[in-house]
């Protein structure tokens, strides 16, 4: 797709008959948007989207009622937080140039621009209502999990191991001082983390989190695993499910995608979206299922026993931006609760696997 010269309408008034003309110009045939009503969705805190409902005038037929517009957070300490971290640049780059050939489920985009100066952007997505996003709190089934794992490999296997995703900037970034930055900034976050929330802290969260946060050098350097596109933050507020069988018919929120870890992605989503107690019967069985999937789509030389491990490794990753992310997005009630519920969820999963070992 390539970039808009149109003005970015980054604020829900800009976004008008006339300016969404313009930018479905390519689609409309000669035709115009004549009215659009905007009304708030999602429960995201780094960026604002909303359901855009439309009406043609002279347009051919088939065009979407509806469509999702993202913009910037109106929030400030949510949107410096985006810009620091390039997180819109992620998402509106990733729809630009990888989402088109991965056959990984994400809506379709109509339109998508950004200022990386600014981080003003704009994105127009497919509205894949009446699948609604997973509720992170109250967590899942296994077989939605099974779903999730199943999409992961078509996000994971395509470009397994690619060299050339280092000349995806945007994407790659730069490991040494993502590094440096992290080790940096995750020791002061995880102290803000228990002072705010030490009424609410579980026991084995602050163990956890107090060997995570006290070793940072061993977690954070460069990893031995085979590296790929990941998501970054795989969990059910950004997966769609369908409402009758609850499979995963679309992915979204990609303002975390960066070449890592796979195993991170599956650690993540399993101890965020099962309860403890429904992980552990399945959890061997699920992880196998993505392993074999990985095998079925062509990835060679990776065997179970690492595949094991790293999953092991990657239970950290939950815990890490459950932190993080309490302390730099706008606080909400629901977002308290779902940072300590993940933190909770991510600690006891680490402590299941035993992963504290692996940190030395």
């Amino acid at each position: 797709m390539g970039r808009s010269t149109i003005a970015i309408a980054d604020t829900p008034e800009l976004i008008t008959p006339a300016w969404l003309t313009d930018a479905l110009a390519d689609r409309l045939d000669g035709g115009r948007v004549a009215s659009v009503e905007a009304a708030p969705v999602g429960t995201g805190q780094m960026c604002d989207s909303l359901r855009l409902a439309l009406t043609y005038d002279g347009a051919p037929p088939g065009l979407p009622p509806s469509m999702v517009a993202k913009l910037p957070a109106a929030d400030p300490t949510s949107r410096a937080t985006a810009v620091s971290l390039r997180s819109y640049e992620k998402e509106v780059r990733f729809y630009q140039e990888l989402a088109g050939h991965l056959p990984i489920s994400t809506p379709g985009v109509f339109h998508a621009a950004i200022d990386p100066a600014t981080a003003s952007f704009v994105l127009l997505l497919e509205d894949l209502a009446p699948a609604r996003a997973g509720d992170q709190l109250a967590g899942c089934a296994p077989e939605v999990v099974a779903s999730a794992l199943d999409e992961l490999v078509r996000l994971h296997a395509p470009r397994w191991d690619d060299p050339t995703l280092a000349e995806l900037e945007w994407l790659h970034g730069d490991p040494e001082a993502n590094r440096a930055f992290l080790a940096m900034l995750l020791p002061g976050l995880w102290a803000g983390f228990q002072e705010r929330y030490a009424a609410h802290l579980d026991a084995h969260v602050t163990a956890v989190g107090g060997a995570l946060f006290g070793h940072l050098d061993p977690y954070l350097a460069a990893p031995d695993a085979p590296t790929t596109i990941t998501h970054g933050d795989y969990r059910l507020d950004n997966l769609l499910l369908d409402p009758d069988d609850g499979h995963v018919r679309g992915v979204v929120d990609w303002q975390t995608c960066a070449v890592g870890p796979a195993l991170q992605d599956v650690a993540y989503v399993m101890g965020a979206g099962l309860l403890p107690e429904d992980r552990r019967p399945v959890e061997e069985g699920l992880v196998r299922r993505y392993h074999d999937g990985l095998r079925a789509a062509g990835v060679d030389g990776y065997g179970w026993e690492a595949c094991w491990q790293d999953h092991r490794r990657g239970t950290f990753a939950g815990l890490v931006m459950a932190v993080a992310a309490s302390m730099l997005v706008e606080r909400t009630d629901r977002g308290d609760q779902m940072f300590l519920a993940m933190a909770s969820r991510h600690a006891q999963h680490a402590i299941d696997l035993d992963a504290v070992e692996l940190l030395g």
